[in-house]
């Protein structure tokens, strides 16, 4: 099967949800998965629930903790440089039909990785595999490689409101 590369993009609410409810998906339909979490470090509600599904889909986080209220430091970039390199010879190792970048486009947008980078990876990808990229800030140029692209656009969130993100729903 042909394998296509994804983005979902944009200020709303639902691009890690959507992308992690792909996967779900692929590992019903018997397919391997392979997720990288950049940026986040900490341990979010999904990642218990995926445990239960090891044998199909593995999860691994290649960021230090959350850093978007502050600036990047040396260790955050080295972490997501290496972490887009380990994914890249894992997608190309044949093992994963389906390889999700969670936060690849936030990593670009804090020059973590760069985009060329990123469109490296882009074109690097077996032809069998499928690709899904998320993240707000999307370059244009991702967008422009991309098969598939969806943005989610906020209209209203209650976070403005000064909810806090709840367990189960947002972590």
């Amino acid at each position: 099967m042909k394998g296509y590369v994804h983005v979902y993009t944009g200020d709303g609410k639902g691009k890690t949800t959507a992308a992690f409810g792909l996967a779900l998906r692929a590992a019903g339909a018997g397919l391997k998965i392979y997720i990288a979490q950049f940026v986040k470090g900490m341990k979010y509600s999904e990642h218990t629930a995926l445990a239960r599904l090891s044998d199909a889909i593995t999860v691994k986080q290649y960021g230090r903790g959350c850093f978007i209220h502050r600036t990047p430091e040396e260790e955050d970039i080295r972490a997501a440089e290496e972490g887009l390199i380990e994914v890249k010879e894992i997608m190309c190792s044949g093992k994963y039909e389906m390889i999700i970048l969670d936060e690849a486009n936030i990593a670009t947008g804090f020059d973590l990785f760069s985009v060329e980078d990123l469109l490296d990876f882009i074109q690097a990808k077996p032809q069998e595999v499928e690709l899904i990229i998320t993240g707000r800030m999307a370059d244009p140029r991702v967008i422009e490689a991309a098969d598939l692209v969806t943005e989610m656009k906020e209209i209203k969130h209650y976070y403005q409101k000064g909810i806090l993100a709840r367990d189960g729903i947002e972590k």
